[in-house]
């Protein structure tokens, strides 16, 4: 629904019919998105219209959420926040290419928003390692400690979430609920690759990596 609210929202804004994008989202960040769908159509990506593309994206992705028929969260997701969710020593955060205000849109309707304090968003860098990198200081700085004293572990479903997870010297959980296949993600070599947060070796992988890389399926 993320990719039809864009897309509405830059057909809204052109004031103009617009084909679907021929590109995948897939671990890119929303303004860069909206600039490449621009881009695709003739025009001249420019901040003015970027940002009021996101704006009305925004009030698209409202009522698309709303309305959606069929919302889930994937399997082992809300068990997985609520065992590590107020630990000792453990900050939970979000790291999504969503602006941060269409992040809290989409977590709100399945009640999620409570076990993510910060995070790092879209509207933070352009780039996926960047905006990862700018969510693990907010943890560490909740944590009280310096961001190079941290075990970083990112859970994500794309290449780029495994990318960015190294870029900045932590280990990727990744997980086949995506986009991408299984042997999409393990050519990007995860530290641990499961089906889903639902396999029951995923908390010992994400809380103290006790798991081998080796025995991850």
């Amino acid at each position: 629904m993320g990719r039809r609210a864009i897309e509405r929202a830059v057909s809204d804004v052109l004031e103009r019919p617009s084909a679907p994008f021929a590109f995948s989202f897939g671990g890119m960040v929303d303004p860069v998105i909206v600039g490449q769908g621009l881009s695709s159509l003739g025009v001249t990506p420019n901040t003015d219209v970027i940002e009021r593309v996101l704006e009305r994206y925004l009030q698209v992705l409202r009522e698309e959420v709303r309305l959606a028929p069929v919302y889930a969260v994937h399997e082992g997701v809300t068990d997985v926040l609520e065992q590590v969710s107020g630990l000792p020593g453990v900050a939970v955060g979000l790291g999504t290419g969503n602006v941060e205000e269409g992040a809290r849109i989409k977590l709100e309707r399945v009640g999620l928003n409570p076990h993510f304090a910060f995070g790092g968003y879209g509207s933070d860098a352009p780039e996926r390692p960047a905006l990862i990198r700018r969510g693990a200081e907010r943890g560490a700085s909740r944590l009280g400690v310096p961001l190079e004293e941290c075990r970083l572990v990112i859970i994500g479903d794309t290449p780029k979430d495994i990318q960015a997870a190294h870029a900045n010297g932590g280990e990727c959980v990744a997980v086949c609920t995506g986009g991408a296949s299984a042997e999409d993600l393990r050519a990007h070599e995860p530290d641990y690759l499961f089906a889903s947060l639902a396999d029951p070796h995923a908390l010992a992988a994400i809380l103290d990596g006790t798991l081998e890389a080796s025995d991850s399926p």
